[in-house]
């Protein structure tokens, strides 16, 4: 994998929590809405950040398959989901148990083993 490709992945694993931040942001704010389902969609600004923020990102994995091997790109996308539940525990305060950050920290590895060059 070429350095370029290498920082393409990265972002993409950065962008996939962050993108899980913002649903989540949505979320809490729907709940300071007053109205039905439907209302409380279509006057949730944040969740559509949250989509557009997604539709970006799902280019981004896009233009990173057409240069990277899925077998390599899937890789930072664990990644990814591995950092969702650390964000959520920093910016949301959510509770994280140790047997969730032994959990994290085992994918984390895994991450290394994956990318590590024989």
């Amino acid at each position: 994998m070429t350095p370029r490709d290498f920082a393409l992945c990265s972002v993409f694993a950065f962008a996939l929590p962050a993108g899980q931040m913002m649903f989540k942001w949505a979320a809490l704010y729907s709940g300071r809405l007053e109205g039905s389902f439907v209302l409380k969609l279509l006057q949730n600004y944040p969740l559509f950040m949250a989509f557009a923020w997604y539709g970006v990102t799902a280019v981004l994995w896009y233009y990173i398959l057409i240069r990277v091997p899925l077998t390599n790109a899937y890789a930072f996308s664990l990644l990814g989901s591995a950092l969702v539940p650390i964000m959520a525990w920093l910016v949301f305060r959510e509770p994280m148990s140790w047997r969730l950050a032994a959990g994290y920290a085992l994918m984390m590895a895994g991450f290394v083993v994956t990318q590590s060059r024989a």
